[in-house]
């Protein structure tokens, strides 16, 4: 999740470097653990851990590695218990930041996170204080070389899409969690390559800052995606048309 669209206005600040990349593997295996704690190791009757498990294909997870993480959350291999919550605040200019937090330590996290935030210009808030304009969508990301805005509205809600919008360069397709997968489905069978495809949390509003401020609010957000025990962090951010980063 390229461009300055208001999906993937963050993305194109990430490295894919290789301290990144192992720290995705981290939280992608936290991941496929919990969900077959939870829900079983059948992925056909699972939804959880069958996200998870495309998560970690778009990740270029080594299959081993995938089905060892499921046999610890089901219990055929030994595996640490994580407890599940969610931390909420604000970075720069007010910018809403909500956290999905995965832990075997509550006290190390809750510390890492608070230094984190306050080092970087934003402060941790109330439960509730910005969760309220996140909702869960299905997503999915095309480039607009690969498909029309025609074709993808056709084919997005035939089977079962919310909305397709175009933004700059990027075609985007929003489902709710129950018609994700069908709707993705609906688009592979089209032989129709997507850039990113996921369940995650969309703001009803965004926030816009000065220029000179997204860098800021990047950097507050790369800290807290660096801390393992932070499995996703959401923002309303929206880059400003004349930000040159």
């Amino acid at each position: 999740m390229s461009g300055h669209s208001k999906w993937a206005n963050i993305q194109h600040k990430k490295g894919a470097n290789d301290k990144k990349r192992a720290s995705i593997f981290t939280k992608i295996i936290r991941e496929l653990s919990v969900a077959a704690k939870i829900g079983g190791s059948s992925a056909e009757s699972n939804p959880r851990l069958r996200a998870a498990i495309l998560k970690a294909k778009e990740a270029n997870m080594p299959k081993d590695t995938m089905e060892k993480a499921i046999k610890k959350g089901a219990g055929e291999l030994e595996s640490s218990h994580y407890d599940e919550f969610t931390y909420e605040g604000y970075g720069p200019d007010g910018v809403a930041i909500y956290m999905e937090i995965m832990t075997d330590n509550k006290n190390r996290t809750s510390s890492d996170v608070k230094s984190s935030l306050a080092k970087n210009g934003g402060n941790l808030g109330a439960n509730g204080c910005v969760s309220y304009i996140f909702h869960k969508k299905g997503v999915i990301l095309f480039d607009i070389a690969v498909i029309s805005e025609e074709k993808a509205f056709e084919i997005g809600i035939d089977s079962g899409a919310d909305d397709v919008v175009t933004e700059d360069d990027n075609i985007i397709v929003y489902t709710n969690q129950e018609n994700f997968e069908a709707v993705l489905k609906a688009f592979d069978d089209n032989n129709i390559a997507h850039i990113s495809a996921e369940i995650t949390m969309v703001p009803d509003t965004y926030q816009v800052v000065s220029a000179d401020k997204v860098d800021k609010v990047i950097a507050l957000i790369d800290k807290l995606e660096d801390l393992d025990d932070i499995q996703a962090v959401y923002t309303n951010l929206k880059i400003p048309d004349d930000y040159n980063g």
